[in-house]
């Protein structure tokens, strides 16, 4: 079971992170730069980098009045998060349900499907060699 504790990204601000993530640290105009066109202003990437960094995602090193920015949340970590908080609203934190929905509402192949299944017989025998 997965637990939520930190705080979801807004669209915007999931983006500039995947940036962050990518490049490990960086300007402002090295994520500007990494945006596909068009480009937002300067001064909105910067306003959503103060943000993440008041969430606690970002930090910085500061270069004169300028600002080198970092993540201090990982991705892996972040994902967990997000993915946790994902099943618990639409699964009511059950990964059955969650197997369940995809199996029967998409369009998986069977070769997905059977995929799906080796992976599962792998980790089944992990945890019974535990």
């Amino acid at each position: 079971m997965y637990i939520c504790f930190m705080n979801e990204l807004t669209r915007a601000e999931e983006q500039v992170m995947q940036i962050l993530w990518k490049i490990e640290r960086g300007f402002v105009k090295d994520v500007v730069e990494q945006l596909n066109n068009p480009k937002p202003a300067y001064n909105t990437i910067s306003t959503i980098i103060r943000i993440l960094e008041r969430k606690g995602f970002v930090d910085h090193k500061a270069y004169g009045k300028t600002h080198e920015y970092f993540p201090i949340v990982s991705k892996n970590d972040y994902t967990k998060s997000f993915f946790g908080s994902f099943l618990d609203k639409y699964f009511s934190n059950s990964f059955q349900q969650l197997v369940s929905f995809f199996s029967n509402e998409s369009d998986m192949s069977l070769e997905e499907m059977e995929k799906i299944r080796i992976l599962l017989e792998k980790e089944i025998k992990n945890k019974k060699a535990e």
